[in-house]
């Protein structure tokens, strides 16, 4: 099995369920990495110390008054970031009720659902968090992370490309499509998509993990681990190449690949 500190490095930077695409703020999968702001706070916690830090002032600001959105929100985030998803779930659920009108608190509860695998409650939330004459570019990348998730790809790709419509070129949607083309095991239109999201100057490394694995796939196994540690500290460069092989020696299990690269709904938030 892959160590923890390979998986956060590399699997879990582009794993299968939602995360933090805090709705109308910029903000990966869930946890310490969001980078949406937290409520009336004014840096956004990087470490887990921080994150624990903040949930506790963000707690006492939710029991002061659980009605507020924004507090909810950031409260959610906090819990999200601290591996407590099915608390996060229940104090969305409850702002959602005292706010049923608010599109960002149902973009939040809706990522918040796919994390915790409720994939059809979670595209039901996302669908109140934007309108058809109005539509949220991160919103449509998020239903297209959780459509991917469940199996429906040809549906999920058609999401990103409306918000490549909005945002031509965005990485983390371009990331998306790349990975979904890959669970569709179409690796050449994967190859090609994930190509084209690295060559934007906005792309982090996450998205270089992603073509290292579909480069891999294909066969061309140097190329890929020389991508995987490109722009890296030689100690993380060493765990993405390691979790990188060990994750191409199984690539014939593509329910473990499904599993580990997914698209994910908070990409670009």
């Amino acid at each position: 099995m892959p160590s923890s500190t390979a998986a956060r490095l590399l699997a879990s930077s582009v794993a299968v369920v939602v995360l933090a695409l805090a709705v109308g703020g910029c903000s990966n999968i869930a946890g310490p990495e969001t980078t949406a702001s937290i409520g009336k706070t004014n840096a956004t916690p990087r470490t887990e110390a921080e994150w624990r830090q903040s949930l506790e002032t963000l707690g006492a600001r939710y029991r002061e008054n659980p009605g507020d959105a924004d507090t909810a929100i950031a409260y959610a985030r906090a819990l999200r970031a601290t591996d407590q998803r099915a608390q996060a779930v229940a104090v969305l659920e409850q702002a959602n009720i005292r706010n049923p009108r608010s599109m960002p608190l149902s973009g939040a509860y809706g990522r918040a659902l796919a994390e915790a695998g409720q994939y059809q409650q979670a595209l039901e939330a996302l669908g109140r968090a934007h309108t058809p004459d109005n539509p949220d570019w991160r919103i449509l990348n998020a239903q297209g992370a959780v459509l991917d998730q469940m199996g429906r790809h040809a549906e999920a790709q058609r999401h990103y490309d409306t918000a490549l419509k909005i945002v031509p070129n965005e990485p983390s949607v371009l990331s998306n499509l790349g990975l979904s083309y890959l669970l569709a095991k179409d690796l050449k239109k994967a190859e090609d998509t994930l190509r084209r999201a690295v060559a934007q100057p906005n792309a982090g490394p996450k998205v270089r993990q992603n073509l290292a694995l579909v480069v891999g796939l294909r066969g061309r196994f140097a190329e890929a681990e020389k991508i995987a540690s490109a722009d890296l500290p030689e100690a993380e460069a060493t765990a993405n190449v390691s979790y990188l092989r060990q994750m191409l020696a199984q690539q014939n299990d593509w329910k473990k690949i499904g599993r580990s690269y997914a698209p994910t709904p908070d990409a670009g938030s």
